[in-house]
């Protein structure tokens, strides 16, 4: 009764109605058109988890950390005169730009020197001024080789590479002021690469974010495009008609505007996940009006009155289009419960979306058709074409002739796919999406080959007493655990207190490169004092010291392992930081974006695996409202859980990992194909309620008159997530191609399986009523 008396209010007050959802829809576009890209990695742990709240303590303490950019180099030339004068001179310039804390190169860096009539350090730089002869070029380089503090820092162990790390502001790093330095560092490095023809190489995760920032917004537009036309192709076979082509995408145009303001008014921004999100409502939003225009077709055809089959479209087909769109809705909203930032900002635009342009489709799509001219024969005979009625009665034969063959098919699928499940490699990179051609993926390599990675990782050692850091055996502690961590290959040298005082402790002797070593406890003092007095080289110390000497960091470089062996190696390190420093005394922990990286990735496929479970758990409890019965539930969620077992089967056998953006196709694909599901059981059931029919008889009709919607539904999701495959991000891409083949087989299965299934039970009951009334 409250369908046809919206039926009703939206049909005798269009006009109204009309102009309301226009200036809601301006309203929207006004918000839509301050939407803007992600400037950081986006939040992937919840604020709440430990790991998160102690890497913020560790910012407080000692700063934002992964602000450094690196460029670098491979050449016998590093130290000749020309190339080392332009390499410094790129690297000043850098130093001078505003938004730049600083830069460290082998052109510019600084040795101390121990002034004992100050009785301080001095930090000079190793070439003041341009080299001018070869001479100086060399004196150059046999004074950098005498500074073991810079080893495999800014040349690599080899003498081959060189790098330049460049540290930007941390206020400006994930804002768009990092956009034109960036750009000026890539000009300088590719006239630096063109006068001396030598490749030069970036990396840092400034650099990443941005390139993945660039990727987002072009593809942004890119598959909005691909969608429409998709769309619009489909719907021209489908409908052949001009009006029915342009304003169902009118319709889906307005969505993805109400879905962009959606986004401002949240304050989002549009990361990897969102920014697939105009695309996601034009595939989804269509099939709202397919349905619904199918239906008004299939009335109009029977009634011959378009205001009357227009009433009845939306008194029928808006319940069924809505519980769908509930279940789709399900589908992305329950990533809200992950409590991951980037997650539930995708979760909850999404969710929003689907339900708003439901509610523009179900109004506009009636309203617009009552102005326009009545159908003319070829639409309202969409269902007579032979093709698809050819298609449906094999579809309707093989239901009723073959069950045990469609059974047994399907058992055979589930066993061989959970086969496949057990293959499955579960593992992130952090440019894992990233295109393996894309020359950000290919310039890490060239640092992990050289530097053993660009991707930073603090230690965080806390002594629990002020003044705890400075004491001789800490400091023994720290080296020891330093050398126990750059010994695995997947960590670079350190950076770090001890390093300091090691250079400080060569300089004190005058330079001498064999005292580049730990002071012992007596020569401590003296050379501290020095240091006390010493200003800017002070500043050595102070960057891995808090200012109550409680806490101290070691900072390393890491190589892009992947989550599955890094998890592997942290946890074979465990063992050896405890055995350095007792538990009970001390408390070291490992951080920095790199550990949050993997911690957000175990986090995120772990809860994602509980928000599939909600998924379906909601979705059977629409089931049991619509439908009753735990029959009823389980007939109507098996057809769509079992092409879920068949992509996972798929991933397994193609090698495609398990990580945060391939588990979301689960949830999403659970909630889409349970429309399916929705459309024909809905119909079937109103046929039972208002027919004398046998089941079998209602099964062939639903069959003919839904199979159709089912299947035009299934071409658009079927070509319209296809079109993720064009992108560069390897998640987009699988996200694109195994939800695509999820709902291609929840098509078949619920064409199929579901009807069998309902066949199957009509058998029983008359068996057991048969029983009864012997």
């Amino acid at each position: 009764m409250t369908w046809k008396k919206l039926a009703d209010f939206i049909l005798k007050n269009r006009l109204a109605v009309l102009v309301v959802v226009i200036l809601g829809c301006l309203f929207m576009g006004y918000h839509a058109s301050k939407v803007r890209i992600t400037f950081n990695g986006g939040k992937v742990l919840p604020v709440t988890d430990s790991a998160y709240i102690r890497y913020n303590q560790f910012k407080k303490l000692f700063g934002q950390d992964a602000t450094t950019m690196v460029m670098g180099f491979q050449s016998p030339k590093i130290f000749d005169k020309d190339v080392y004068n332009d390499w410094h001179k790129i690297a000043n310039d850098i130093k001078a730009t505003k938004g730049i804390n600083g830069v460290i190169s082998v052109g510019n860096v600084f040795d101390v020197v121990k002034d004992t009539i100050q009785h301080k350090y001095v930090l000079k730089p190793l070439s003041p001024a341009l080299i001018t002869t070869d001479k100086g070029a060399d004196s150059v380089k046999q004074k950098f080789l005498s500074l073991p503090f810079y080893k495999g820092l800014v040349l690599s162990e080899d003498g081959r590479s060189t790098l330049m790390a460049i540290s930007f502001d941390g206020k400006i790093i994930n804002t768009p002021k990092r956009v034109p330095i960036l750009k000026a560092i890539l000009k300088a490095g590719q006239q630096f690469e063109q006068k001396h023809n030598i490749q030069v190489h970036y990396s840092g995760l400034p650099l990443i974010r941005t390139v993945a920032g660039d990727l987002i917004k072009n593809e942004f537009v890119l598959f909005l495009g691909l969608s429409l036309l998709i769309t619009i192709s489909i719907l021209v076979l489908i409908f052949r008609s001009f009006y029915a082509v342009f304003f169902p995408v009118v319709v889906v145009l307005l969505g993805v505007t109400c879905s962009l303001g959606t986004l401002v008014l949240m304050h989002y921004e549009i990361t990897i996940l969102t920014g697939i999100m105009p695309s996601l409502v034009v595939i989804i939003g269509i099939p709202n009006s397919i349905f619904i225009l199918n239906k008004y077709y299939y009335e109009y055809n029977h009634t011959g009155n378009k205001m009357q089959a227009l009433h009845t479209t939306i008194a029928k087909a808006g319940v069924t289009t809505f519980v769908a769109n509930i279940t789709t809705a399900i589908g992305f909203g329950v990533l809200c419960f992950t409590n991951s930032e980037l997650l539930v900002q995708f979760g909850m635009v999404a969710s929003a979306s689907v339900m708003v342009t439901f509610i523009l489709s179900i109004i506009l799509v009636p309203i617009i058709f009552s102005y326009l001219p009545n159908p003319k024969e070829r639409q309202s005979k969409i269902k007579d074409r032979p093709v698809i009625q050819g298609l449906l009665n094999k579809l309707d034969y093989v239901v009723h002739n073959h069950r045990k063959a469609i059974y047994g098919v399907t058992v055979v699928l589930i066993l061989v796919c959970i086969f496949g499940i057990t293959l499955i490699n579960v593992n992130s990179y952090v440019v894992d999406d990233l295109p393996k051609s894309n020359n950000t993926v290919k310039d890490l390599r060239f640092f992990e080959a050289n530097f053993k990675g660009v991707l930073p990782l603090e230690v965080s050692i806390d002594t629990k007493r002020k003044n705890g850091v400075m004491n001789n055996a800490v400091i023994r502690k720290v080296e020891r655990l330093e050398k126990l961590i750059s010994s695995k290959p997947e960590f670079s040298r350190s950076l770090s207190l001890t390093q300091g005082l090691k250079f400080l402790t060569q300089s004190f002797y005058g330079g001498n490169p064999n005292y580049y070593r730990l002071p012992s406890g007596l020569e401590q003092g003296f050379i501290l004092s020095y240091a006390g007095n010493s200003g800017k080289s002070n500043d050595m110390l102070k960057t891995y010291l808090d200012s109550n000497r409680q806490y101290t960091r070691v900072t390393f470089e890491m190589v892009d392992i992947g989550s599955k062996k890094m998890n592997i190696v942290l946890k074979d390190l465990q063992p050896g930081i405890d055995s350095i420093f007792n538990p009970k005394k001390y408390h070291v922990e490992l951080t920095g974006s790199s550990i949050i990286f993997i911690k957000g990735a175990n986090y995120m496929v772990k809860n994602l695996y509980e928000s599939l479970a909600l998924a379906i758990l909601l979705i059977a409890g629409v089931m049991w409202v619509l439908f009753r019965g735990i029959k009823m539930i389980a007939i109507s969620l098996l057809p769509n859980l079992i092409p879920l077992v068949i992509t996972a089967g798929l991933m397994g056998f193609f090698g495609i990992p398990l990580k945060p953006s391939s588990i979301l196709i689960f949830s999403i694909a659970m909630g889409i194909s349970s429309d399916q599901t929705i459309y024909f059981i809905t119909r079937y059931r109103q046929e039972l309620r208002s027919t004398n029919k046998s089941i079998s008889a209602i099964v062939s009709d639903t069959i003919r008159e839904t199979g159709i919607s089912m299947i035009y539904i299934a071409i658009i999701l079927f070509f319209g997530f296809g079109v993720f495959a064009a992108s560069t991000f390897g998640g987009t891409q699988a996200i694109g191609i195994l939800i695509s083949i999820t709902l291609f087989v929840s098509m078949i299965s619920n064409l199929t399986l579901l009807p069998a299934f309902l066949l199957s039970m009509e058998k029983r009951t008359a068996k057991s009523e048969s029983r009864k009334s012997q």
